[in-house]
C-alpha cells in the first residue's frame, strides 16, 4: 500500500540506514520530571540505545531542546553519544515550527524521519503530524518517548497513527537498520547495544556468549 507516494507495506516499508534521519526532541530534566507514562529509567535506556544505533549505522541525528536555560540540558547519556553536537534550542513547542530544525532534516536529503520525544502527545505528536505534510514518512519511537500520564501518551500515539505516523520501538529500529546478520561490520556494535540496553534479552545474550566461551571479561 502507498499513500501520497509513501510505502507502508512490502520490503520497502522497512527502514534502511541510508534513507533514515533521526530527530530526538527534548529529552531534558524538566520533561522527565513530569513524565508518568513510563519509568524514566526505561525511556533513558531506550533513547540512548536508539542514539547509539543511529551512530553505528551513520544515520544523521538532530538533537533538540526547548528553552534549555529553564528546562535543563539534554540528558548526559544522549550528549555523550554525540559529544561534539550542540542541540538546537527552541522556544517553539512544536519543533517543526523552528526553521532550523526543518532545514537540518531537509539537508540530509532523507525522507524516512524517525522521531522520539518528551512529551508524546505534544512535543512528539505535533512535529510528527506536521512533518507528514512535508512529504516525510514519519516513525514515532514510542518506548523512547513518554508523557504526563498513560492517557496522554496513548492519545498522542493514537493521534499520530490516525494521521499516518508509523509507531515503532527502539529495538525494532536498530533491528531494521541491521536487517541481515551477513552485514558483519555492524554486528559487533549491535551486539554491544543489546548487551548494554537490551534488558532481559541482553542478559540472556550475555549468558549465551558465556556458555560459548565468547564473554568479553
Amino acid at each position: 500500500m502507498a499513500a501520497n507516494g509513501i510505502t507502508y507495506t512490502g520490503l520497502g516499508a522497512l527502514l534502511e540506514p541510508s534513507k533514515s534521519v533521526l530527530l530526538l526532541i527534548d529529552h531534558q530534566g524538566a520533561q522527565f520530571a513530569g513524565m508518568r507514562s513510563m519509568d524514566a529509567t526505561l525511556v533513558v535506556n531506550n533513547v540512548t540505545a536508539l542514539a547509539k544505533g543511529a551512530k553505528l549505522f551513520d544515520v544523521p541525528t538532530i538533537l533538540t531542546t526547548v528553552v534549555e536555560e529553564r528546562g535543563g540540558h539534554l540528558i548526559r547519556q544522549l550528549q555523550d553519544v554525540f559529544p561534539e553536537q550542540a542541540p538546537i534550542d527552541r522556544t517553539t513547542i512544536n519543533t517543526w515550527e523552528d526553521q532550523r530544525v526543518v532545514d537540518a532534516v531537509a539537508a540530509t536529503g532523507r525522507k524516512d524521519l524517525i522521531m522520539a520525544g518528551l512529551w508524546t502527545d505534544i512535543c512528539l505528536a505535533w512535529p510528527a503530524i506536521h512533518a507528514l505534510a512535508d512529504g516525510y514518512r514519519v516513525f514515532a519511537v514510542t518506548d523512547a518517548s513518554g508523557s504526563t500520564s498513560d492517557e496522554a501518551h496513548e492519545r498522542g500515539v493514537e493521534r499520530m497513527i490516525q494521521a499516518g505516523v508509523i509507531p515503532t520501538c527502539s529495538g525494532t529500529v536498530v533491528a531494521e537498520w541491521q536487517r541481515d546478520w551477513a552485514r558483519e561490520e555492524t554486528v559487533p556494535g549491535v551486539t554491544e547495544i543489546v548487551l548494554e540496553h537490551g534488558g532481559v534479552f541482553g542478559t540472556s545474550l550475555a549468558w549465551e556468549l558465556q556458555l560459548l566461551g565468547q564473554n568479553k571479561d
